[in-house]
């Protein structure tokens, strides 16, 4: 149990689709974002985001996206600690998900 919420690209897909506020965070490197970024997300390299998870203001509902959805599930955890009231999830299987959907 990873005790972070799990969403499927569907469901991320759904809330893109109905403009839902919500911050869509993929925390691959810059270059693999770059290569084939997932429509929506701003790019938040891993190795970056301790740097700005206290500071920053996140939305009231955090998506969290790596390459396969076990890193973002790490990530998931660290942006919860520091967004309090934000609910925070992985997207399950990451990028490669994401692509096969």
């Amino acid at each position: 149990m990873s005790g972070v919420d799990e969403l499927t690209p569907n469901e991320v897909r759904a809330r893109l689709a109905a403009d839902a506020e919500f911050d869509l965070v993929d925390i691959r490197d810059r270059e693999d974002f770059e290569d084939a970024p997932i429509d929506g997300a701003e790019n938040v390299p891993v190795d970056e985001l301790e740097a700005v998870v206290e500071e920053r203001e996140w939305a009231d509902e955090v998506v969290v996206a790596c390459y396969v959805g076990e890193t973002s599930v790490q990530a998931a955890r660290l942006i919860d600690h520091y967004a309090d009231d934000a609910e925070v999830a992985s997207l399950t299987g990451g990028y490669e998900a994401w692509d096969d959907s």
